[in-house]
């Protein structure tokens, strides 16, 4: 792999992993509520990621894409597209909100500090980030990946070696999860489960890989770090999956699980956990702002600084509603654009796989 291909994979990493995924919230309400079965779900996750970042990056790289636009109309068409588009970028704002909440309860739980101050302090970071230029800010959400990784590797796998819970005791404690709703109904099983949890962060993911891939000139280089890139996002879930059944006992009613496994390990272990959650937020919460803000005005302008400071301020206000519920709403609603994302992405798969056969 070459520095381009690290660069995709990192981001894409950066970006999806958030403070929803890394706090441990995400996926205690998406797979380790369905006990055991649900490693099966994060693994279907895990092969959705790796196919649909490789189709991604490489569509943009070829497009040469410096939007997310540019690659919806090429999957939907230019009507179709925009509609996707709108909507896509309301629920981005929805992620954006909760990353501000999230870096609130952060702050709260391990230092105890009003939730609205980490939330002054993200929506801050977030402004100035936006002020860069759009290669300074893959950048910056980059470099914060390699440093979450051991983090999380390390605190889970330890926390899974010193589990103390019957498998029993571990499964009673796991039927008390208040898992993901759909539609306004509880995902019936881990499958579903899986299969929402990809669609959702795909579309997550999508509008930062999409310029990310555009700045790769070659197609191969492209796919291949959106391919590692997905697959080390879902050998992250089905780690981190594990090592929270393995203390579920120990997790109940808890909003940021991953600081109370490190806090168990050691103190200073928990704050420089918390700090990393911090670093996650604040690169998942630059993508969506990212986003957003560039479906209004064209990056590094002028109005866009100024729309990112306003569209960054009010989301703060909104972001006071919670981060669990924030997560438990907001998510499950984008899963069903990342639904049609999944849907539009595997047939231009296929017409492309058509294509190569009938010229060949």
């Amino acid at each position: 792999m070459n520095k381009h291909s690290w660069q995709i994979a990192l981001a894409y990493m950066s970006v999806v992993i958030g403070g929803g995924f890394a706090s441990g919230n995400e996926v205690l309400q998406f797979f380790t509520g369905y006990g055991l079965a649900g490693i099966a779900g994060s693994v279907v996750s895990a092969l959705l990621f790796a196919f649909l970042g490789m189709h991604i990056a490489r569509i943009s790289s070829i497009m040469q894409a410096d939007s997310h636009k540019q690659v919806l109309y090429s999957l939907f068409g230019r009507q179709a597209g925009l509609i996707v588009d709108v909507v896509l970028s309301f629920f981005l704002y929805g992620v954006g909100v909760a990353m501000l909440a999230g870096a609130g309860s952060t702050l709260a739980q391990q230092f105890g500090l009003a939730p609205l101050a980490g939330s002054v302090l993200m929506t801050l970071l977030v402004i100035g980030t936006l002020c860069l230029n759009v290669r300074g800010i893959i950048n910056l959400i980059s470099a914060v990946m390699p440093f979450l990784l051991v983090m999380i590797l390390a605190i889970t796998i330890y926390s899974i070696y010193t589990s103390t819970g019957s498998q029993g005791e571990l499964n009673q404690a796991a039927e008390q999860v208040q898992v993901i709703t759909f539609l306004g109904a509880d995902v019936p099983n881990w499958a579903l489960s899986g299969l929402l949890y990809a669609s959702f962060n795909i579309a997550v993911g999508f509008p930062m890989l999409a310029v990310i891939g555009g700045l790769t000139k070659s197609h191969k280089s492209a796919a291949l770090g959106g391919t590692v890139g997905g697959l080390g996002l879902g050998l992250l879930i089905i780690i981190l999956n594990v090592g929270l059944f393995a203390n579920m006992d120990k997790l109940l009613n808890i909003e940021i699980p991953t600081l109370v496994l490190a806090q168990a390990i050691h103190p200073w272990l928990a704050i420089m956990m918390s700090l990393a959650l911090i670093c996650m937020i604040y690169s998942t919460a630059v993508g969506m702002f990212f986003a957003f803000s560039a479906r209004f005005a064209a990056p590094e302008t002028r109005n866009f600084k100024l729309l990112s400071a306003v569209f960054a301020v009010v989301g703060l206000g909104l972001s006071q509603v919670g981060f669990t519920k924030l997560v438990g709403t907001v998510y499950p609603m984008l899963g069903v654009v990342g639904l049609v994302l999944i849907v539009a992405i595997g047939v231009s798969w296929m017409r492309t796989r058509k294509q190569n056969s009938t010229s060949e």
